[in-house]
């Protein structure tokens, strides 16, 4: 085992602790990967807060980017010193949702559980990651290769937020040309949901927010029109926009009173996708005969429903042309000493996205 540095979550609530933790060489299809970028996704913050449960202590973090650097003795198609995004999708890559190409819900998501604290108390790798950390050991298939020309800051955008947002758009609601679309919330998540819409063609791009600044800032993502949330009644709205609802309504917050409202915004035939995930127990409500009077549905979307071998490279290419914004996306840098300063500023609601840097983020 060999000691790295991690931010460690002891007690739910309360600031993370930097520590020296042990991390076990990959053993079967692990793969180490020395980390360079990771950075924060408020579910590390949901985790980090208690909201959702889980065991402590625990390492969060699931959003990054680095190189190969230790390989397990089964893992295959990869070499030490390929540079890879880490991603939290664990598949197995045989059970009835792998084998329906949706790796995202495997059934069977086993794999490493490498980390520990000195007196040898188990840590729980959050999310199957654990990447406030300088290395992580995860299993084969939650990592994607990279290529030289995009650097890790920017990769490790890749690994979650980009992902969640444009596959919502493209793999979960199917977006047609020339649809018109409602995402309710400007954060990081919806931000890529409009880009998403952007890149399939849609008609109307409606951003939905609290903040008239995050409103200006989805029209350079793409946002044709945005609506502030505060107004009595923002659907009607919409209506003077589109003459008619949204054909797909994304809700990119985890707040319950939206997802009760968010039906709303739907036209005839529409569909409303369930990207922000709220605390463990909290309910929403609506009027299911409305859903099947109107031909309407409702359909969640994890992670985007990606599949890594066929999302990363297109993401990327979009990237390297010019069509997909990633570095306008970040909004401040930090130090891992730092984490705790950049989670709180992650929480105000400012940031696009903030990133933890290990090292020299383009070796």
């Amino acid at each position: 085992m060999q000691q790295i540095r991690a931010a460690v979550c002891f007690e739910f609530g309360k600031p993370l602790a930097i520590e020296t933790v042990y991390l076990a060489a990959p053993t079967g299809r692990a793969i180490e990967v020395t980390l360079k970028a990771c950075a924060i996704c408020h579910s590390d913050i949901t985790y980090a807060d208690g909201h959702w449960g889980g065991t402590l202590p625990a390492v969060y973090g699931h959003e990054a980017a680095g190189y190969i650097s230790a390989l397990g003795p089964d893992a295959t198609g990869q070499t030490i010193g390929d540079r890879v995004i880490v991603t939290l999708i664990r598949s197995c890559g045989t059970c009835p949702t792998c084998s329906a190409g949706k790796p995202v819900i495997c059934e069977r998501p086993m794999g490493p559980a490498p980390l520990a604290l000195p007196d040898g108390t188990p840590i729980e790798q959050a999310m199957y990651s654990g990447a406030f950390a300088e290395k992580v050991v995860v299993d084969q298939s939650q990592i994607a290769p990279i290529p030289d020309a995009i650097d890790f800051d920017v990769a490790s955008l890749l690994s979650c937020g980009v992902i969640t947002g444009v596959g919502a758009v493209v793999n979960t609601a199917r977006l047609q040309a020339g649809e018109d679309v409602v995402v309710i919330g400007a954060g990081g998540v919806g931000l890529n949901a409009i880009q998403g819409a952007a890149i399939a063609g849609a008609r109307r791009i409606v951003a939905v927010d609290l903040s008239e600044e995050k409103l200006t800032d989805a029209k350079t993502f793409g946002a044709t029109d945005g609506i502030l949330a505060t107004d009595p009644a923002p659907w009607d709205r919409l209506r003077e926009i589109t003459g008619r609802g949204a054909d797909a309504v994304f809700v990119s917050v985890g707040v319950p009173a939206v997802y009760s409202t968010a039906p709303n915004y739907l036209a005839p035939g529409g569909r409303l996708v369930m990207v922000g995930m709220p605390p463990t127990g909290a309910a929403s409500s609506f009027e299911p005969g409305n859903f099947a009077a109107a031909c309407q549905s409702m359909v969640g979307s994890k992670m985007g429903n990606t599949v890594l071998a066929r999302d990363i490279p297109w993401l990327v290419d979009l990237y390297l042309q010019g069509r997909l914004k990633l570095d306008e996306l970040i909004s401040r840098r930090w130090s891992l000493d730092q984490i705790n300063e950049a989670i709180a500023d992650t929480k105000s609601g400012a940031a696009r996205r903030n990133v933890i840097i290990f090292g020299q983020n383009k070796e």
